[in-house]
């Protein structure tokens, strides 16, 4: 959600020029700031920018996509096992990265896909795993594997040539499973041929980490509401319970008002913090799409938060933040600090009216980091 002043909107950030009363609301009658969410020496990836909104320590707990992807999907890691998050791509004839979601593959074909390269590439030490769209699993399996490779984001390379970028030993270690991921992207892209995803792109690989339990540090009952793999498995992996919403797709076509529901039952049924996180506005940043842009962010305030604002009403807290920045003019993910604002019962409002990234440095929050955010939420 995040963003850069855009000149087509009167050079105006996307949020500062969308229509925002909810979440302005939050800023008005709350404290605001900014939070630093993909700091340095870390991939600027979204497993790193939400363990930092949850108060991970990045240095210790850190672990990679695959392994929190597996745990939403209930898949169990052995100590052999090395899990890779697996994009379906689309590449051109010239070996171009065109799309890193395969132009938001169906379900149903993407399943397909996972099929067939579990049928002509699986074996006892190489297992695909389907998983929401574009987003799938790759498990290799066996000693003679390695975390010593290095794999580029699929996303912060449109348009440049996959042979660049192809996974890499990053000690003598890794020089096996570097050379096993490339061969099997090589394989998979024949298998593939003909179709709008005809690649895959293992990334962000990792074996099970010791992430620490969120409901254990504060005494809390939580709970995570999220349509991808990556967001559920990190908050099922920190002791938060998994609420799956009908419809939730992590696109544009998402069910804001089935989250917003799920996020209110919750509160009733007694949970003390609820974690709701949304993609959409993400995937068209990506896709440089300012007009999708304004929608996303509009639909997500008005249909989500104002739907939860209704009926919660004034008794409990809300926070709101960007896990990460994604400008529409390179549609990658920065380091740049987020906005946060968060409305307690009680506080005392600082002098920001409006939510975004201009107005929220100006407030009483300063600039968080760690743990901050959660101690705010949740220490009390």
């Amino acid at each position: 959600m995040a963003d850069e002043p855009v000149a087509a909107l009167g050079h105006k950030t996307p949020l500062q020029a969308a229509k925002t009363p909810h979440m302005d609301a939050i800023a008005r009658n709350g404290r605001n700031g900014t939070m630093l969410t993909l700091p340095e020496g870390f991939p600027t990836s979204s497993d790193v920018a939400n363990m930092s909104v949850l108060g991970c320590n990045l240095a210790t707990e850190i672990c990679g996509r695959g392994p929190l992807e597996c745990a939403s999907q209930g898949i169990r890691l052995g100590p052999a096992d090395i899990a890779f998050r697996m994009n379906l791509t689309t590449v051109d004839a010239q070996g171009i990265l065109r799309d890193f979601s395969g132009g938001h593959i169906a379900q149903k074909e993407a399943e397909e896909s996972i099929a067939l390269l579990n049928k002509k590439l699986g074996s006892d030490t190489i297992r695909f795993y389907p998983g929401v769209s574009y987003r799938n699993l790759l498990i290799l399996t066996g000693e003679q594997y390695t975390e010593a490779v290095y794999c580029h984001k699929p996303d912060d390379n449109h348009g440049n040539p996959l042979a660049d970028h192809l996974p890499t030993a990053t000690s003598e270690a890794g020089a096996l499973t570097a050379a096993t991921l490339r061969e099997l992207m090589a394989k998979a892209s024949e298998l593939l041929k003909g179709r709008e995803a005809n690649c895959i792109w293992p990334w962000s690989g990792g074996k099970p980490g010791a992430i620490h339990n969120i409901c254990k540090k504060y005494n809390i009952r939580a709970a995570v509401i999220s349509a991808v793999d990556v967001i559920n498995g990190l908050g099922a992996l920190m002791g938060m319970d998994v609420i799956k919403v009908k419809g939730a797709t992590g696109y544009i076509d998402t069910n804001y008002e089935g989250k917003a529901d799920a996020a209110l039952q919750a509160l009733k049924d007694g949970y003390d913090f609820v974690y709701v996180h949304v993609e959409s506005m993400d995937e068209v940043s990506h896709a440089q799409d300012l007009a999708l842009k304004m929608k996303t962010i509009e639909d997500f305030d008005a249909r989500l938060i104002g739907r939860v604002m209704k009926a919660a009403g004034e008794n409990i807290a809300y926070a709101v933040l960007p896990d990460h920045p994604v400008p529409l003019t390179t549609g990658k993910h920065t380091r740049t600090p987020v906005p946060v604002a968060v409305w307690q019962p009680g506080n005392t409002p600082d002098t920001v009216q409006t939510f975004d990234e201009i107005e929220a440095p100006k407030g009483s929050l300063g600039l968080l980091k760690g743990s901050d955010l959660m101690d705010l939420l949740l220490a009390r």
